[in-house]
């Protein structure tokens, strides 16, 4: 049985004001291709099909164009609900679908049925868990003590009577101790959310989604795909692929990766200001099409630097400097005697403090002059 593993698609996102629908209607695509090449039974997807829990209807037409296309080849879709979707919304019509072999989780009611699938070695139950919390989980189960993700999801699969003899796949969408977190995901402060990879021990394979890394957890039946775009600079180095499961007889299971090569790129670049716009910096480079971060180090502000820098890097999302005045974070010192402290003291601690730098002769000369004519011009 062989699965192609995707989550976090997050359509309809926008990262730094850009919006990624493009970039997400090419990558689709992309990933359309992949399956034709690998012919898998099933496609799973294993939640934050979307950016916000409502989304905007390109993003919802952009989704349904997709399912479209592999219902019409011919595959079992399974798909789970994040924590950025409605549950509600992303669940509706599912048991119209179903019929099509498009499967949506529904809302969570205290009951996960699976999908049984078949191929030569027998039976492969699929179980769908889209993202709980304690609070969607203690109705169900008011007897138990559920005060904890960790509580919610093992009380959840505790009572989900998995047949421990035949192969056992798990979609489910949490945030498992021990995963590396990027900065565009939402994760709960201080780790309220972290789920154990023991209460995952029943399943052959589990289907992760919310991390946006690709990586295997606790070896490897257990894991996360990753997004197959980037979506924050935190993600520059990740390199983004679609996982390709294969499930043998009970106790046989194999991972591969596909790489996914985006329309843009998310880059990172550090320099003086006349280094980057020079042409020998950028030529023979795909900088003037990606997506870029760039950190200046000049000691002096740019004026209309991201206007002048788009002229060359045409999507510059986000700007920063680096240089003494950005260290420097301490505060004007002697601010206890201010009262006893001339103006252009007082203008020097101030300009130490913002700029990290003393000013230069010059710069005192130039504002002990304006200084005097100021309180010349009072007098």
């Amino acid at each position: 049985m062989k699965f192609i593993h995707l989550s976090d698609l997050h359509l309809g996102k926008r990262v730094n004001e850009f919006s990624m629908l493009e970039d997400q209607k090419y990558i689709l695509k992309k990933i359309l291709n992949i399956i034709d090449d690998e012919k898998p039974d099933a496609v799973i997807m294993a939640g934050d099909i979307y950016d916000k829990s409502i989304p905007s209807a390109e993003a919802v037409g952009l989704f349904d164009e997709f399912i479209v296309s592999l219902a019409d080849r011919g595959l079992q879709a399974f798909i789970i609900s994040g924590n950025h979707d409605s549950a509600e919304r992303l669940a509706f019509g599912g048991r119209l679908m179903d019929t099509r072999g498009v499967h949506f989780s529904p809302v969570y009611n205290g009951s996960v049925q699976p999908i049984e699938l078949k191929d030569e070695y027998g039976s492969v139950n699929v179980y769908m868990l889209p993202f709980v919390k304690p609070a969607n989980v203690r109705p169900f189960y008011p007897d138990d003590e559920i005060a904890t993700y960790n509580d919610a999801v093992r009380i959840a699969i505790e009572n989900m009577d998995i047949d421990k003899s035949k192969r056992n796949v798990l979609v489910t969408h949490q945030f498992v101790t021990g995963a590396v977190r990027s900065e565009s995901e939402d994760i709960s402060v201080g780790g309220a959310d972290n789920i154990d990879a023991s209460v995952f021990k029943d399943f052959d394979y589990v289907a992760l989604g919310h991390i946006h890394r690709p990586q295997n957890i606790d070896g490897e039946k257990i894991r996360y795909c990753g997004t197959p775009l980037k979506y924050s600079f935190s993600e520059a180095s990740h390199e983004k692929s679609v996982s390709v499961v294969q499930l043998g007889k009970k106790g046989e299971l194999s991972v591969n990766t596909v790489p996914l090569v985006p329309l843009h790129d998310m880059i990172e670049i550090k320099g003086a200001y006349n280094e980057l716009v020079d042409k020998s910096f950028y030529e023979g480079t795909s900088y003037s099409e990606d997506y870029v971060h760039i950190t200046l180090t000049d000691e002096d502000d740019v004026i209309d630097a991201v206007l002048k820098l788009r002229t060359v890097y045409k999507n510059l999302m986000k700007l920063d400097y680096d240089n003494k005045r950005t260290h420097h974070s301490g505060e004007i010192s002697g601010a206890e005697n201010i009262e006893k402290k001339t103006p252009l003291e007082l203008f020097s601690d101030f300009y130490s403090m913002q700029n990290g730098v003393e000013m230069s002769s010059e710069q005192t000369e130039f504002m002990e002059d304006i200084i005097n004519k100021v309180w010349e011009g009072e007098q």
